[in-house]
């Protein structure tokens, strides 16, 4: 097996490679049922399942729910600049931006804006409010440019591991 590219990865072995792709599949399993479709006794299983949550290698168990069934149908990338470049402004922004429940994800980027986020939000006015009430607070940003996302495409939660 080749070496992780990254410092963080763990090596792991085609078990441990099949037992993540079906839990990206169906985390429902029971650990029976994962035991047989990848191979395993059962204990033995539930040892590296237990070994990859400790690993942090499955970080948690969780549910895909449809967004436009619940109201928050309405997808917002907002590309945000920083007035300065600095690590204290990075971690200020970093700080606010973490308790904000209809902020789904953000990422520092390199390119034109220095943050990018995905806001889920039931409709443009309520984007509005979460602009006037909180970015256009938020510290040291000095320009936001939103698009919204007009048709999904393509939505995956499963990493593109292989097993050799």
């Amino acid at each position: 097996m080749p070496e992780p590219e990254s410092k963080d990865a763990v090596q792991l072995d085609a078990y441990e490679r099949r037992i993540l792709i079906a839990l990206q599949a169906n985390a429902r399993l029971t650990n029976e049922e994962l035991a047989k479709q990848v191979g395993l006794s059962p204990s033995a299983c539930w040892r590296r399942v237990k070994a990859l949550e400790e690993a942090g290698v499955i970080l948690r168990y969780v549910a895909i729910i449809d967004p436009a069934k619940v109201g928050l149908g309405e997808c917002v990338f907002a590309h945000i600049t920083l007035a300065r470049h600095s690590a204290k402004s990075a971690q200020e922004f970093a700080q606010s931006i973490r308790v904000r429940p209809e902020v789904m994800e953000c990422f520092f980027t390199t390119g034109d804006a220095d943050i990018l986020l995905r806001v889920a939000t039931p409709s443009v006015s309520a984007y509005d409010r979460f602009l006037e009430e909180f970015i256009f607070f938020a510290p040291g940003i000095s320009q936001v440019r939103s698009n919204f996302a007009l048709r999904q495409i393509k939505f995956e939660t499963a990493l593109p591991l292989q097993v050799d």
